[in-house]
């Protein structure tokens, strides 16, 4: 399967996930087409799957990554989709994080839940969605962030077969 891991990031956190999820789907033999979306922002994207990042930039994800969801019209129509996001700055302390994380995953003011939002309308198949912790306004990410998104990548892999 070939997938498109599509990102924008401010301060780099985000590129770091988008990095971590790329590297997993290569390691689990898949071809994927990193984009950074605050380099450029190309047209006639294909694949068989996208994961789609943004930090959470006052409650929402940058007009780089709506953007880009917009472009893609409906040519990824019935495809699955999975979204992520960075956000801080959380709590170095594991369980303040804990407690903090379980609160964004359930408030819909948040990057990852409106860019799915955002593919769910334009007919995509979007499911899970993934955010990483940062501890600092600029970062770095959480020290748990990398492994989570190489987990997220492999449950999003198996969700596919």
């Amino acid at each position: 399967m070939k997938g498109v891991v599509a990102f924008d990031s401010v301060h780099g956190n985000t590129k770091i996930v988008a990095e971590a999820i790329a590297n997993q789907i290569r390691s689990e033999g898949h071809e994927v087409h990193l984009i950074n979306l605050r380099e450029s922002t190309p047209s006639g994207v294909v694949g068989d799957f996208l994961i789609i990042g943004s930090p959470t930039r006052a409650g929402r994800p940058t007009k780089e990554a709506r953007s880009f969801v917009e472009s893609l019209g409906t040519s990824w129509k019935g495809k699955p989709v999975g979204t992520f996001d960075t956000v801080g700055p959380i709590s170095k302390d594991p369980e303040k994080r804990a407690k903090w994380m379980k609160m964004i995953d359930e408030d819909s003011k948040n990057a990852a839940i409106k860019l799915r939002d955002q593919c769910t309308a334009q007919g995509m198949r979007a499911t899970s969605v993934l955010h990483v912790a940062v501890v600092g306004f600029t970062g770095p990410l959480a020290s748990d962030g990398v492994q989570m998104a190489k987990d997220y990548a492999h449950r999003f892999l198996v969700s596919l077969k």
